[in-house]
């Protein structure tokens, strides 16, 4: 065997520019283009998925009602459990396999807890939440999309409360719709539906999963690791088992399964799809963009010094580990922005370094875009951090 191909920093970051459809020429013209290029949006903070598609779009002036369609009428974009536990939003045709590649175990672990839980609070046993769980899923089904307390209505048993961790520190009051709703969740029988409000809101409806086949787990874990890898790589081991949540000796079958192809990194070995070792072509012009907390192109691996520099990431980050809002510069991350209460969009250079004229020209730019298809909403990160949160106070 021959040596492994050398990828350094800066073809990395081409790769990212032309593969997040971040670079100007690579802009997509849909959402459903943008979502199928990154094979995963994170859907924690609804707000994120919209401002990661209009960071992404040629023209972004239809970035909200072209995202919803797709969401909640279309539904070529489903928002769904995914890995890690996490709420992701997919293209339609990922949802069996993320079902089968990750949801499965999950769902078994998160069933068994409540079980557990609700036992222990003196509730009733599994055969009743099994008929309440029938029965909801039969009201859902009739109303097409509905909030917990709708169902509740034609369900009133949805309505029970246990104690959960009683006498602990902890200790809380869980209705069985909170907790069943979260578990039929990442069991794939249903999804979140439309928004209570505009598309930045975080309380949201419920409705029936979209029928898919059942996949074997060990199938779909490849071909999700192939779709990553292709949009994504090179990722080191570590990165693929820290994005899929999985065990590290499914990686590795799932990595021999596509017959992926080793490289060297400055991080060590790592991997691409099979075919992809190959040099990749410039991005072209220099280019800029203001992307949301939690967006998948700064969340997706989980050794970022490549693109982010350690000294940046106390501003950044708040302290569970996730992502503000950061400003882009040619592959990396530069700074934070935010929006104030009277809608201005503020943005900070924390990295001075090749950051000069022609980066704040383009800075601003993408600052006066954003600004322009936002109009009057007002958005504000779910998680937020310690720049973001000075910005917006100005």
């Amino acid at each position: 065997m021959g040596a492994q191909r050398y990828i350094d920093v800066a073809e990395r970051r081409a790769r990212l520019a032309l593969r997040q459809r971040l670079a100007g020429r690579a802009r997509a013209g849909t959402p459903e283009e943008v979502a199928d290029s990154l094979v995963a949006l994170h859907g924690t903070d609804p707000a994120t998925v919209y401002l990661a598609v209009g960071a992404r779009l040629a023209d972004p002036a239809r970035t909200v009602e072209e995202t919803g369609r797709a969401l909640y009428e279309d539904r070529r974009l489903v928002r769904m459990h995914g890995m890690r536990h996490t709420v992701f939003v997919f293209p339609a045709e990922l949802t069996a396999v993320v079902h089968a590649s990750t949801g499965l175990a999950v769902a078994a672990r998160e069933r068994a807890s409540l079980l557990k839980h609700m036992a222990t609070a003196g509730a009733p046993d599994a055969a009743w939440l099994r008929e309440v769980e029938e029965s909801a899923l039969a009201a859902l089904a009739r109303r097409g999309q509905a909030t917990a307390a709708e169902l509740a209505q034609d369900e009133p048993r949805l309505r029970e409360q246990f104690v959960y961790a009683a006498g602990k520190s902890y200790e809380g009051v869980h209705t069985v719709s909170t907790r069943l709703l979260k578990v039929l969740g990442v069991e794939g029988k249903v999804v979140r539906g439309r928004p209570l409000g505009s598309w930045t809101s975080s309380q949201f409806r419920w409705a029936v999963a979209p029928e898919h086949p059942e996949l074997d787990a060990a199938q779909a874990q490849a071909e999700l690791l192939r779709r990553w890898l292709a949009a994504c790589g090179p990722a080191t081991e570590a990165d693929l088992k820290w994005w899929t949540g999985w065990r590290v000796t499914e990686v590795r079958r799932a990595l021999a399964a596509i017959g992926a192809e080793a490289v060297s990194l400055d991080e060590g070995t790592g991997y691409v799809a099979e075919g992809d070792t190959g040099p990749v072509p410039s991005p072209g012009e220099p280019w800029a963009a203001l992307l949301p907390g939690l967006d998948p192109t700064a969340m997706g691996w989980q050794q970022r010094d490549w693109y982010l520099a350690p000294e940046l990431r106390p501003r950044l980050f708040d302290g569970s580990g996730n992502v503000g809002p950061t400003v882009w510069w040619n592959g990396r991350v530069v700074g934070g922005w935010a929006q104030r209460p009277d809608g201005e969009i503020v943005w900070r250079i924390l990295e001075e370094e090749g950051a000069g004229r022609d980066a704040r020209a383009a800075i601003e730019s993408e600052a006066e875009r954003l600004t322009g298809w936002l109009g009057t909403t007002r958005v504000t990160p779910r998680f937020r951090t310690p720049l973001e949160k000075e910005l917006a106070a100005g």
